[in-house]
């Protein structure tokens, strides 16, 4: 059963200047984006700067945002390690906190091998008992899927899912291949959501869908609809914002641009640093193209 599709937007994590969540920002933000139509929510990924913030600040975030949802939509909640015991830990609270799913992301400081790999996420898979998206991102992470891995844990009953941000939309289709239903695949900001929904993606998930929801839930309605012509017209509007998404730092170039629409969401965590006064005009004129 295809569970979760559509927009799920990667929520930013807002905190203030002592590293306290700022969980009344972080909950309206939340509720705005359920009202613009997204069909689920993504805290603690990529642009959640999950790499940055301690276990307290992490599951802060998580019971935040499943506070905020209040059952409106699923919430996936990103859980990552480089320790296979604490990544279980993570996914067991997240659980028991509400998520309805988990995305799951392996950090690695020694490369590991394929066996290794699978085993990391077999056992967060194991440990819950809701659904798992694997997370791949070759350009961050050092020890990346393979597609004889992704196919192997395709066969768990709770691994259903994968969001692939790589820049290689073939390998999408290689893993629909290999997977059939068996694994349902969502874009990242990476590709282009449109030409994933074309050859069978379940939607994406992405920081951009922050700034712009209204906009990427109309995209993703075209394209389940079939009205390609209007879907790529709205695309490539849309392109835009991916572009500065992958110039600037991701957190940074989505807090920015929630900080120009009135979210007081903070700086990147440090040593990110704040977009500049250029950049920022950058980002500004990209959501008045778009709006």
């Amino acid at each position: 059963m295809n569970q979760f599709h559509g927009v799920y937007p990667y929520l930013v994590s807002p905190l203030d200047a002592a590293g306290k969540v700022r969980a009344d920002v972080l909950g309206r933000l939340c509720d705005d984006l359920i009202k613009s139509g997204v069909h689920g929510l993504t805290p603690l990924g990529s642009t959640g700067e999950f790499a940055y913030l301690d276990r307290d600040q992490r599951m802060a975030v998580a019971q935040a945002t499943i506070e905020a949802a209040q059952r409106r939509v699923p919430v996936i909640v990103g859980v990552s390690s480089t320790s296979t015991a604490d990544a279980v830990a993570q996914a067991r609270s997240c659980q028991h906190l509400g998520a309805d799913g988990i995305l799951a992301i392996l950090e690695a400081y020694f490369p590991l091998k394929d066996g290794q790999v699978e085993s990391y996420f077999r056992a967060i898979a194991d440990a819950v008992d809701i659904p798992v998206v694997m997370y791949t991102n070759p350009q961050f992470q050092r020890s990346d899927l393979t597609l004889d891995v992704i196919a192997r844990l395709a066969q768990h009953p709770r691994i259903n899912y994968i969001k692939d941000a790589s820049t290689n939309t073939g390998r999408l289709l290689s893993i629909m291949n290999r997977c059939g239903d068996d694994l349902q695949v969502f874009s990242a900001s990476a590709h282009i959501p449109a030409a994933v929904m074309l050859i069978g993606g379940a939607g994406w998930m992405a920081g951009p869908a922050c700034i712009a929801p209204r906009q990427s839930v109309a995209l993703y309605e075209l394209c389940k609809a079939g009205r390609w012509d209007e879907a790529l017209a709205l695309q490539r509007k849309l392109w835009r914002l991916n572009e500065a998404f992958a110039r600037f730092n991701l957190a940074a170039c989505i807090k920015a641009g929630l900080a120009i629409q009135g979210y007081e969401v903070g700086d990147p965590v440090a040593p990110q640093s704040p977009l500049s006064a250029e950049d920022r005009k950058v980002v500004e004129a990209v959501l008045r193209d778009i709006a």
